[in-house]
């Protein structure tokens, strides 16, 4: 898992961001904060059927397990 001061380095940048309860959201990493909190452009939920387009969504720090780039 990446720290807050390490995701500068992704803004602007498509990821993956794994979840707790076994969910992980895509998107374009608009912006984070110190709490981790991150906000995703172009957001899509993926489940183990679908991908569910979310928009523009902000994610409570406290339940993101990793942060990972994409191609």
């Amino acid at each position: 898992m990446v720290s807050a001061p390490e995701l500068k380095n992704y803004l602007d940048k498509s990821v993956v961001v794994e979840l707790n309860g076994g969910r992980s959201v895509s998107g374009v990493l608009r912006g984070y904060d110190v709490f981790m909190n991150v906000t995703l452009a172009e957001a899509l939920e993926h489940s183990k059927k679908d991908k569910l387009s979310l928009g523009t969504v902000v994610i409570r720090g406290n339940s993101i397990l990793s942060v990972e780039a994409t191609a």
